[in-house]
């Protein structure tokens, strides 16, 4: 045990050795040496307060004081360099301008990367960054609670990357939003780019409102499209070839917020063929599922469910059909009033045809949902069975 500790506190001895060395901030205030973590050494004074790494070395920090308390500008430096500064107040929060510096591209100096207005902590205004060439990289306005309203963003080449608009324009002078956004009296078309310069999508905006946009595939062609109107919109997606392989629809409906109720929604094959349509209506509740409808590739019905209300509840019935378009088969469900399936059950008379369309099986259910009939036909329509069924599942033919 007494060899193992030695080795170990060698071990540590020699990781610590290994370390490169922090160098103490020495920090000097109108010539006297001060300590700003010790109060003593600063109260009362008022200056800039200069702290070097070391004893003789580069400033790393200035920070100015009034009558002690640490209050007006604060800059930061790296290798020599100006690297960040701001103003605080005399709760130390962050008031007024602030900046933000890097260094310059193929070692040229520091340049502006970042520029934003506080009052008492929180961002004002206007609010900008650069890329390092110099290039606008984004500009955004914050309104008095500091959330941001609407913000513009762009490549390192300056082209038009992401744009969000407010109810008017806001951000002038780092950007023409008015124009952009069509406050100006006319519909805006925008094209944005990706990192590559290469366009990634389009958008059409009227008063700060986006009428149309799209989202591109890397060829060019519409990936994701949207269209609003006063009461709605609708949505579409496509395959890299062009092929629609989604559309919804929806409603925007009364109130404060108003929300947006789905009333269509539709999928296609990649083919092009339209294989699932969903349709819904609008409720006090937000959208109530109305039908669904399947379909074959060779454009056949697969599958109809219906829902309607009535006195007893929420009635689901559901068709399948054969790959020809003859019915395959009819059922009702019967669910509470809120539609939910956990408390559906089976009601009315069932039915099963073959694919000449003639009727093949039947089950009758009772208002519990039991089984108490079945009939079997053969496929000139005779009956070769015809049961009476028990709840404890027993049966017997019919009439016996």
């Amino acid at each position: 045990m007494f060899h193992r500790t030695i080795v170990t506190a060698l071990a540590a001895a020699a990781t610590l050795a290994a370390l490169p060395a922090i160098a103490i901030q020495v920090c000097e205030l109108n010539g006297q040496h001060v300590n700003p973590a010790n109060g003593s050494t600063t109260a009362g004074k008022t200056g800039l307060m200069r702290c070097r790494e070391g004893e003789g070395g580069p400033v790393v920090r200035e920070q100015e004081l009034q009558q002690g308390r640490f209050m007006g500008v604060v800059r930061y430096f790296k290798n020599g360099e100006l690297e960040r500064e701001h103003r605080v107040n005399e709760r130390g929060n962050r008031d007024g301008l602030a900046r933000e510096y890097a260094p310059g591209e193929a070692g040229a100096k520091a340049v502006l990367i970042r520029e934003e207005t506080y009052r008492d902590g929180k961002t004002i205004g206007l609010a900008r960054s650069w890329h390092p060439n110099g290039q606008l990289r984004r500009a955004s306005f914050h309104g008095d609670d500091d959330r941001e309203r609407a913000s513009v963003e762009f490549t390192r080449e300056g082209q038009l990357a992401e744009l969000r608009c407010a109810p008017r324009p806001v951000l002038a002078p780092a950007f023409d939003d008015a124009r952009a956004c069509g406050h100006a009296g006319a519909v805006s078309a925008l094209v944005f780019h990706g990192a590559k310069g290469q366009p990634k999508a389009r958008a059409w905006l009227e008063r700060g409102e986006t009428l149309k946009s799209e989202t591109l595939w890397d060829s060019g062609t519409v990936r994701e499209q949207s269209e609003t109107t006063p009461t709605g919109g609708v949505s579409r997606s496509f395959a890299a070839d062009g092929v629609k392989r989604r559309e919804t629809q929806w409603l925007k409906t009364a109130g404060e917020p108003p929300r947006r109720v789905t009333t269509l929604e539709q999928e296609f094959h990649e083919s092009g063929k339209l294989v699932r349509e969903r349709r819904w209506q609008p409720g006090e509740r937000g959208g109530e599922l109305l039908s669904e409808r399947l379909w074959y590739l060779n454009g056949q019905p697969k599958a109809l469910t219906e829902h309607s209300k009535t006195e007893a509840g929420v009635l689901r019935r559901e068709t399948a059909f054969h790959d020809n378009g003859r019915k395959a088969s009819e059922a009702d469900w019967l669910a509470d009033a809120a539609g939910s399936r956990r408390g559906e059950r089976p009601t009315g008379t069932h039915r099963s045809y073959d694919a000449d369309g003639q009727l093949r099986a039947e089950r009758v259910h009772d208002g519990r949902g039991k089984v108490t009939r079945e009939r079997e036909l053969d496929a000139r329509g005779a009956v070769v069975r015809d049961d009476e069924v028990f709840e404890d599942g027993s049966r017997k033919a019919f009439g016996r």
